[in-house]
């Protein structure tokens, strides 16, 4: 029997999955992944895998797109036969998109363990569909691994039995410890050694807004006039672009605009940035992890430690706020930060202690 069946849907799921998968070959337990296919690009897909040593998935559901009721619906109809059939002692679901509450919901349903890893992030911002997919998901597992402290005290607010939640450290920053020496070098990506920003955008609230888009993109354009800005293109952010008829902002002097890149890549790409401007979660942390100067382009974050600890600073989509930071970064000012507490690469290898422990008393109360 399957001891734990571990479930990646989308690119962010990629990097919080391989040092787990590691960690169980080591502690010996019987794992299976099951990739839903919520983010369907094969070619990313296979990039992801590659650079993460992340195994072939046992298990593909070929979901693809849809709208967040369809995709869930669709989700779950396809991994119930699953679950039946494989009949794990736990599910393992990672982050706050739609493949994890949609699999959790099916097994918590079917009287299978639900074990939520990154679990306790709020951004209070129920907005978010990510918001809604964090606190429903950490209602019903019945194990919680939480990255940074401030979880544990939003997880007791909402009335999560403390025993059930265990403080292990960031997974993502497992990957980005063991990738760091083999990221691919910025000057190979960008073609050169000089002094260069890097900027991500791809949430809806900032990329679906004609006049937020238009806002943040004439900014970037101000900031590229004297510090180069390499802007790795997300899919839904590029379409909107197209779709609102602002294509001349990626022309704008200093921009230089990229595909999608891989981890490696986009990892080298960081790691020597002056400065990291960003609306996605992930990168607030690994930024915070390289000790590098990162704006976060929304109004809050589920993740704190990287501002209270990290080298994060929240500055909304206010142009002059934007620019101020930015600026104070450049001239040498900006936050230096600290590593928080476990941060250390080792969060896989606590989380399959507790569960193997976990396991331990499952075999022997069944026994």
């Amino acid at each position: 029997m399957t001891d734990i069946l571990c479930i990646v849907g989308a690119r962010p799921n990629f990097m919080k999955i391989a040092p787990v998968m590691k960690a169980f070959v080591a502690a010996g337990i019987s794992a299976k992944l099951v990739h839903t296919g919520q983010h369907y690009d094969a070619a990313m897909n296979d990039q992801f895998f590659a650079d993460l040593g992340i195994p072939h998935p046992d298990i593909n559901l070929e979901v693809g797109s849809g709208s967040h009721a369809v995709q869930t619906a669709e989700i779950m109809r396809r991994f119930e036969p699953v679950l039946l059939a494989e009949q794990p002692a736990a599910i393992l679901v990672v982050g706050d998109v739609n493949s994890t509450i949609a699999c959790a919901l099916v097994a918590s349903k079917l009287g299978v363990a639900v074990v939520h890893v990154e679990a306790g992030l709020r951004s209070y911002d129920r907005a978010m569909p990510e918001e809604i997919n964090r606190v429903l998901t950490d209602q019903i597992s019945d194990l919680l691994f939480i990255t940074e402290k401030d979880a544990a005290h939003n997880l007791a607010r909402e009335g999560i039995d403390a025993q059930r939640v265990h403080f292990v450290g960031n997974v993502m920053i497992d990957t980005l410890h063991h990738n760091l020496a083999h990221a691919v070098p910025a000057s190979t990506t960008l073609g050169s050694t000089a002094d260069y920003g890097v900027l991500t955008l791809h949430r809806p609230s900032n990329v679906d807004d004609r006049d937020t888009l238009a806002g943040l993109l004439e900014t970037v354009a101000m900031l590229a006039a004297d510090l180069p800005i390499a802007f790795p293109l997300h899919p839904r952010t590029r379409a909107s672009i197209e779709r609102h008829g602002l294509q001349a902002w990626l022309e704008k002097p200093g921009i230089r605009v990229l595909p999608p890149l891989g981890y490696l890549e986009m990892l080298g790409l960081m790691k020597d940035a002056r400065i990291v401007l960003t609306d996605s979660g992930g990168i607030q942390e690994e930024t915070t992890a390289l000790g590098v100067p990162c704006l976060t382009l929304r109004e809050n974050t589920e993740r704190p430690a990287t501002v209270d600890e990290g080298t994060n600073t929240i500055v909304g989509t206010e142009r002059k706020k934007i620019l101020a930071a930015a600026e104070d970064i450049l001239n040498g000012g900006g936050k230096a930060g600290r590593i928080p507490e476990y941060w250390d690469g080792r969060a896989a290898v606590r989380i399959a202690a507790i569960l193997l422990q976990w396991l331990d008393g499952r075999h022997h109360a069944v026994a």
